[in-house]
């Protein structure tokens, strides 16, 4: 596979609302899938396609201890990554109502 279309597979990735809120939530720390689980409006067999996809794509990997799989984000620069995006579209915004109100 050449970097193209690497980049695009952990683009695509990321850019679902689900597995980016999975990213968000592990964060520094590394979770199970029953603490990932918790406090989210979907099924356990659809978080684990979601944690497949993301591990696919290189954004997280697991370690098993004892019965359960732990999660965590392979390389922190994808958090940079996200907080970029956040702060564009902050900016943006920002912007927008800057020249909405000066009409």
């Amino acid at each position: 596979m050449d970097l193209e279309n690497m980049q695009v597979k952990v683009l695509k990735a990321m850019a679902h609302p689900i597995r980016l809120k999975i990213i968000k939530k592990l964060g520094d720390q590394k979770l199970c899938v029953c603490e990932l689980n918790k406090d989210v409006e979907f099924t356990q067999s659809n978080l684990s396609q979601h944690l497949k996809i993301l591990k696919d794509a290189g954004i997280l990997e697991s370690e098993k201890n004892g019965l359960w799989m732990h999660y965590r984000v392979k390389n922190k620069e994808i958090l940079d990554v996200i907080n970029i995006v956040e702060k564009v579209i902050s900016d943006n915004v920002k912007n927008l109502n800057q020249e909405l109100g000066g009409q």
